[in-house]
Protein backbone atom coordinates (compact mmCIF):
# COMPACT_ATOMS: atom_id res chain seq x y z
CA UNK A 1 0.00 0.00 0.00
CA UNK A 2 2.86 2.35 0.88
CA UNK A 3 4.52 1.60 -2.45
CA UNK A 4 1.31 2.48 -4.28
CA UNK A 5 1.02 5.79 -2.39
CA UNK A 6 4.63 6.73 -3.22
CA UNK A 7 4.08 5.81 -6.86
CA UNK A 8 0.92 7.90 -6.94
CA UNK A 9 2.78 10.85 -5.37
CA UNK A 10 5.57 10.62 -7.95
CA UNK A 11 3.04 10.60 -10.76
CA UNK A 12 1.39 13.72 -9.34
CA UNK A 13 4.78 15.49 -9.17
CA UNK A 14 5.64 14.48 -12.74
CA UNK A 15 2.28 15.70 -13.96
CA UNK A 16 2.76 19.01 -12.16
CA UNK A 17 6.20 19.48 -13.71
CA UNK A 18 4.76 18.71 -17.12
CA UNK A 19 2.02 21.31 -16.71
CA UNK A 20 4.61 23.80 -15.49
CA UNK A 21 6.77 23.19 -18.55
CA UNK A 22 3.82 23.64 -20.90
CA UNK A 23 2.79 26.84 -19.12
CA UNK A 24 6.31 28.22 -19.39
CA UNK A 25 6.92 28.11 -15.64
CA UNK A 26 10.52 27.62 -14.57
CA UNK A 27 11.44 24.65 -12.43
CA UNK A 28 15.22 24.85 -12.78
CA UNK A 29 16.01 28.56 -12.35
CA UNK A 30 14.77 29.68 -15.78
CA UNK A 31 12.57 32.75 -15.95
CA UNK A 32 8.89 31.98 -16.41
CA UNK A 33 6.23 33.78 -18.38
CA UNK A 34 4.34 34.19 -15.13
CA UNK A 35 7.26 35.90 -13.40
CA UNK A 36 7.75 38.13 -16.43
CA UNK A 37 4.14 39.26 -16.12
CA UNK A 38 4.75 40.25 -12.49
CA UNK A 39 8.07 42.02 -13.11
CA UNK A 40 9.34 43.75 -11.08
CA UNK A 41 8.37 42.45 -7.66
CA UNK A 42 11.70 42.99 -5.84
CA UNK A 43 14.66 45.43 -5.90
CA UNK A 44 17.01 45.58 -8.89
CA UNK A 45 20.81 45.58 -8.80
CA UNK A 46 22.59 47.91 -11.19
CA UNK A 47 26.18 46.66 -11.42
CA UNK A 48 29.00 49.09 -12.20
CA UNK A 49 32.65 48.27 -12.82
CA UNK A 50 34.15 51.51 -11.51
CA UNK A 51 34.56 53.21 -8.16
CA UNK A 52 31.73 54.94 -6.38
CA UNK A 53 31.67 58.64 -7.15
CA UNK A 54 33.14 58.28 -10.65
CA UNK A 55 31.46 59.06 -13.94
CA UNK A 56 29.93 55.61 -14.41
CA UNK A 57 28.54 55.63 -10.86
CA UNK A 58 27.19 59.18 -11.14
CA UNK A 59 25.50 58.44 -14.46
CA UNK A 60 23.94 55.25 -13.07
CA UNK A 61 22.55 57.11 -10.07
CA UNK A 62 21.14 59.88 -12.25
CA UNK A 63 19.46 57.30 -14.50
CA UNK A 64 18.10 55.46 -11.47
CA UNK A 65 16.36 58.49 -9.97
CA UNK A 66 13.36 58.33 -12.29
CA UNK A 67 13.75 54.69 -13.42
CA UNK A 68 12.86 53.61 -9.87
CA UNK A 69 9.60 55.51 -10.13
CA UNK A 70 8.85 54.23 -13.63
CA UNK A 71 9.40 50.57 -12.66
CA UNK A 72 7.93 50.90 -9.17
CA UNK A 73 10.83 49.28 -7.34
CA UNK A 74 14.14 50.19 -5.72
CA UNK A 75 17.44 50.11 -7.61
CA UNK A 76 20.72 49.67 -5.76
CA UNK A 77 24.11 50.48 -7.29
CA UNK A 78 26.62 47.66 -6.76
CA UNK A 79 30.31 48.11 -7.64
CA UNK A 80 32.32 45.08 -8.78
CA UNK A 81 35.69 46.60 -9.57
CA UNK A 82 38.64 45.02 -11.33
CA UNK A 83 39.91 43.79 -14.66
CA UNK A 84 38.49 46.67 -16.72
CA UNK A 85 34.99 45.33 -16.25
CA UNK A 86 35.89 41.62 -16.00
CA UNK A 87 34.76 41.25 -12.37
CA UNK A 88 31.47 42.98 -13.08
CA UNK A 89 30.88 40.81 -16.15
CA UNK A 90 31.66 37.56 -14.35
CA UNK A 91 29.40 38.57 -11.46
CA UNK A 92 26.49 39.30 -13.81
CA UNK A 93 26.97 35.88 -15.44
CA UNK A 94 26.26 34.23 -12.07
CA UNK A 95 22.85 35.92 -11.78
CA UNK A 96 19.53 34.71 -13.21
CA UNK A 97 18.39 36.17 -16.51
CA UNK A 98 15.34 37.73 -14.91
CA UNK A 99 15.88 41.47 -15.26
CA UNK A 100 16.84 41.99 -11.63
CA UNK A 101 20.52 42.46 -12.53
CA UNK A 102 21.39 45.27 -14.93
CA UNK A 103 24.99 45.96 -15.97
CA UNK A 104 26.36 49.43 -16.65
CA UNK A 105 28.34 49.24 -19.87
CA UNK A 106 31.13 51.32 -21.40
CA UNK A 107 33.60 50.60 -24.20
CA UNK A 108 35.97 49.14 -21.61
CA UNK A 109 33.62 46.17 -21.33
CA UNK A 110 33.78 45.59 -25.08
CA UNK A 111 37.58 45.67 -25.11
CA UNK A 112 37.73 43.27 -22.15
CA UNK A 113 35.46 40.81 -23.96
CA UNK A 114 37.38 41.17 -27.24
CA UNK A 115 40.66 40.43 -25.46
CA UNK A 116 39.18 37.38 -23.71
CA UNK A 117 39.83 38.80 -20.25
CA UNK A 118 36.49 37.68 -18.81
CA UNK A 119 34.05 34.80 -19.21
CA UNK A 120 31.45 37.03 -20.86
CA UNK A 121 31.00 37.08 -24.62
CA UNK A 122 29.25 39.82 -26.56
CA UNK A 123 26.33 37.51 -27.39
CA UNK A 124 25.75 36.92 -23.66
CA UNK A 125 24.20 40.36 -23.30
CA UNK A 126 21.62 42.62 -24.90
CA UNK A 127 21.69 46.39 -24.59
CA UNK A 128 18.56 47.84 -22.99
CA UNK A 129 19.27 51.59 -23.06
CA UNK A 130 21.97 54.10 -23.95
CA UNK A 131 22.50 57.00 -21.58
CA UNK A 132 25.38 58.93 -23.14
CA UNK A 133 26.94 59.20 -26.58
CA UNK A 134 29.84 61.65 -26.48
CA UNK A 135 31.34 62.04 -29.99
CA UNK A 136 35.05 62.45 -30.64
CA UNK A 137 36.68 65.50 -32.15
CA UNK A 138 39.91 65.43 -34.13
CA UNK A 139 41.67 68.45 -32.69
CA UNK A 140 44.90 70.35 -33.21
CA UNK A 141 46.31 73.53 -31.69
CA UNK A 142 44.37 76.63 -32.62
CA UNK A 143 47.68 78.37 -33.28
CA UNK A 144 49.14 75.59 -35.44
CA UNK A 145 49.54 75.17 -39.18
CA UNK A 146 46.71 72.67 -39.66
CA UNK A 147 43.57 74.54 -40.68
CA UNK A 148 41.60 71.67 -42.22
CA UNK A 149 41.39 67.90 -41.98
CA UNK A 150 42.96 67.74 -45.43
CA UNK A 151 46.01 69.62 -44.09
CA UNK A 152 46.40 67.09 -41.29
CA UNK A 153 46.02 64.09 -43.59
CA UNK A 154 48.50 65.49 -46.12
CA UNK A 155 51.12 66.10 -43.43
CA UNK A 156 50.52 62.62 -41.97
CA UNK A 157 51.22 61.03 -45.34
CA UNK A 158 54.65 62.64 -45.38
CA UNK A 159 55.61 61.58 -41.85
CA UNK A 160 53.77 60.08 -38.86
CA UNK A 161 52.53 62.73 -36.41
CA UNK A 162 52.34 62.37 -32.63
CA UNK A 163 48.78 61.72 -31.48
CA UNK A 164 47.77 61.79 -27.84
CA UNK A 165 45.46 59.12 -26.41
CA UNK A 166 44.38 58.23 -22.91
CA UNK A 167 45.44 54.57 -23.00
CA UNK A 168 46.92 52.04 -25.38
CA UNK A 169 44.05 49.92 -26.64
CA UNK A 170 41.50 52.44 -25.36
CA UNK A 171 38.71 54.27 -27.16
CA UNK A 172 40.87 57.03 -28.63
CA UNK A 173 43.55 54.59 -29.77
CA UNK A 174 41.01 52.39 -31.52
CA UNK A 175 39.31 55.43 -33.06
CA UNK A 176 42.67 56.73 -34.28
CA UNK A 177 43.56 53.35 -35.77
CA UNK A 178 40.29 53.30 -37.71
CA UNK A 179 40.80 56.89 -38.90
CA UNK A 180 44.38 56.16 -39.99
CA UNK A 181 43.31 53.03 -41.86
CA UNK A 182 40.54 54.82 -43.75
CA UNK A 183 42.63 57.92 -44.45
CA UNK A 184 45.72 55.95 -45.49
CA UNK A 185 48.08 57.55 -42.99
CA UNK A 186 50.55 56.42 -40.34
CA UNK A 187 50.77 57.74 -36.80
CA UNK A 188 52.70 57.66 -33.55
CA UNK A 189 50.61 57.14 -30.44
CA UNK A 190 51.45 58.78 -27.10
CA UNK A 191 49.43 57.55 -24.07
CA UNK A 192 48.81 59.98 -21.19
CA UNK A 193 46.61 57.99 -18.81
CA UNK A 194 43.44 60.07 -19.09
CA UNK A 195 41.47 62.28 -21.43
CA UNK A 196 42.22 65.34 -19.31
CA UNK A 197 45.97 64.73 -19.56
CA UNK A 198 45.96 64.29 -23.33
CA UNK A 199 44.02 67.57 -23.63
CA UNK A 200 46.62 69.30 -21.46
CA UNK A 201 49.38 67.81 -23.61
CA UNK A 202 47.93 69.37 -26.75
CA UNK A 203 47.57 72.70 -24.98
CA UNK A 204 51.24 72.49 -23.98
CA UNK A 205 52.31 71.66 -27.54
CA UNK A 206 53.68 68.23 -26.62
CA UNK A 207 51.71 66.45 -29.35
CA UNK A 208 50.45 67.31 -32.85
CA UNK A 209 46.85 66.16 -32.48
CA UNK A 210 44.47 64.31 -30.21
CA UNK A 211 40.96 62.88 -30.10
CA UNK A 212 39.02 64.28 -27.14
CA UNK A 213 35.31 63.85 -26.58
CA UNK A 214 33.17 66.89 -27.24
CA UNK A 215 32.62 67.26 -23.49
CA UNK A 216 36.39 67.18 -22.86
CA UNK A 217 37.34 69.85 -25.38
CA UNK A 218 34.29 72.11 -25.53
CA UNK A 219 35.95 74.97 -23.63
CA UNK A 220 39.18 74.81 -25.64
CA UNK A 221 37.29 74.75 -28.95
CA UNK A 222 35.13 77.65 -27.80
CA UNK A 223 38.07 79.88 -26.81
CA UNK A 224 40.14 78.99 -29.86
CA UNK A 225 42.88 77.08 -28.03
CA UNK A 226 41.91 74.03 -30.11
CA UNK A 227 40.80 73.75 -33.69
CA UNK A 228 38.24 70.99 -34.22
CA UNK A 229 39.07 69.74 -37.71
CA UNK A 230 36.31 67.13 -37.72
CA UNK A 231 33.94 65.15 -35.58
CA UNK A 232 34.20 61.37 -35.96
CA UNK A 233 30.56 60.79 -36.79
CA UNK A 234 28.20 60.41 -39.71
CA UNK A 235 26.22 63.60 -39.05
CA UNK A 236 27.25 67.08 -37.94
CA UNK A 237 26.56 68.05 -34.34
CA UNK A 238 23.76 70.50 -33.67
CA UNK A 239 25.94 72.68 -31.44
CA UNK A 240 28.89 72.58 -33.90
CA UNK A 241 27.34 73.11 -37.33
CA UNK A 242 30.62 74.36 -38.82
CA UNK A 243 32.65 71.30 -37.84
CA UNK A 244 32.61 68.74 -40.69
CA UNK A 245 32.33 65.02 -40.13
CA UNK A 246 34.89 62.41 -41.10
CA UNK A 247 32.22 60.72 -43.22
CA UNK A 248 31.53 63.79 -45.35
CA UNK A 249 35.29 64.00 -45.91
CA UNK A 250 35.19 60.50 -47.32
CA UNK A 251 36.80 58.89 -44.27
CA UNK A 252 34.36 56.32 -42.89
CA UNK A 253 35.62 56.19 -39.31
CA UNK A 254 33.56 57.12 -36.30
CA UNK A 255 34.29 57.16 -32.61
CA UNK A 256 32.46 58.18 -29.46
CA UNK A 257 32.47 57.40 -25.76
CA UNK A 258 29.24 55.76 -24.69
CA UNK A 259 27.59 54.72 -21.44
CA UNK A 260 24.59 52.44 -21.36
CA UNK A 261 22.99 49.41 -19.76
CA UNK A 262 22.58 45.73 -20.59
CA UNK A 263 21.04 42.53 -19.26
CA UNK A 264 21.70 38.90 -20.02
CA UNK A 265 20.56 37.98 -23.53
CA UNK A 266 18.28 35.18 -22.31
CA UNK A 267 16.15 37.64 -20.33
CA UNK A 268 12.53 37.45 -21.57
CA UNK A 269 11.82 40.06 -24.24
CA UNK A 270 8.87 41.60 -22.36
CA UNK A 271 11.19 42.35 -19.43
CA UNK A 272 13.89 43.78 -21.74
CA UNK A 273 11.29 46.05 -23.32
CA UNK A 274 9.94 47.11 -19.92
CA UNK A 275 13.39 48.05 -18.62
CA UNK A 276 14.23 49.88 -21.84
CA UNK A 277 11.01 51.86 -21.81
CA UNK A 278 11.41 52.81 -18.14
CA UNK A 279 15.04 53.91 -18.56
CA UNK A 280 14.46 55.90 -21.74
CA UNK A 281 11.51 57.68 -20.13
CA UNK A 282 13.66 58.46 -17.09
CA UNK A 283 16.49 59.84 -19.22
CA UNK A 284 14.15 62.09 -21.17
CA UNK A 285 13.05 63.72 -17.92
CA UNK A 286 14.46 67.17 -17.16
CA UNK A 287 16.52 65.79 -14.26
CA UNK A 288 18.69 63.64 -16.51
CA UNK A 289 18.49 66.08 -19.42
CA UNK A 290 20.07 68.73 -17.18
CA UNK A 291 22.81 66.29 -16.22
CA UNK A 292 23.59 65.65 -19.90
CA UNK A 293 23.55 69.38 -20.66
CA UNK A 294 26.23 69.86 -18.02
CA UNK A 295 28.49 67.67 -20.16
CA UNK A 296 27.55 69.46 -23.36
CA UNK A 297 25.30 66.61 -24.51
CA UNK A 298 21.63 66.38 -25.40
CA UNK A 299 18.88 63.82 -24.91
CA UNK A 300 18.25 63.62 -28.65
CA UNK A 301 21.82 62.64 -29.47
CA UNK A 302 22.56 60.48 -26.41
CA UNK A 303 19.48 58.58 -25.23
CA UNK A 304 18.35 55.48 -27.11
CA UNK A 305 16.33 52.34 -26.44
CA UNK A 306 17.17 48.68 -26.77
CA UNK A 307 16.86 48.39 -30.56
CA UNK A 308 19.30 51.21 -31.36
CA UNK A 309 21.66 50.61 -28.44
CA UNK A 310 22.02 46.85 -28.84
CA UNK A 311 22.75 47.26 -32.56
CA UNK A 312 25.41 49.88 -31.76
CA UNK A 313 26.99 47.66 -29.11
CA UNK A 314 27.38 44.74 -31.46
CA UNK A 315 28.79 46.95 -34.23
CA UNK A 316 31.26 48.65 -31.87
CA UNK A 317 32.40 45.28 -30.58
CA UNK A 318 33.24 44.05 -34.08
CA UNK A 319 35.16 47.25 -34.86
CA UNK A 320 37.05 47.06 -31.56
CA UNK A 321 37.90 43.38 -31.95
CA UNK A 322 39.25 43.99 -35.46
CA UNK A 323 41.24 47.07 -34.43
CA UNK A 324 42.76 45.40 -31.37
CA UNK A 325 43.89 42.52 -33.56
CA UNK A 326 45.44 44.83 -36.14
CA UNK A 327 47.20 46.75 -33.35
CA UNK A 328 48.68 43.47 -32.10
CA UNK A 329 46.81 43.62 -28.81
CA UNK A 330 44.76 40.49 -29.54
CA UNK A 331 46.15 37.31 -31.06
Amino acid sequence: MKILKNSFRRNIIKASLGVAAIAGISTFGLVSVASADKYPNKPIELVIHAKYGGGTDTTARMVSIRTRRNLGTDISIVAKRGGSGAKAQNYVLTKPADGYTIMALTQSHLYTMARGKSNMKIDDIVGVARAMDDPTFITVSGKGNFKTLEDLVAASKKAPLNWGVAQIGGTEHIGLAQFAKEAGIKFKVVPFGSGAQMVQALMAGKIDATLPNVSEAANQVADGSFKALAVMAENRLKDYPNVPTTFEKGIKAKCSTTRGYAVLASTPQPIIDQISKAMVKAMKHEVFASYLAGAGLTVDSSVAGTKVWDKQLKEEYLVAASALKELGLVK
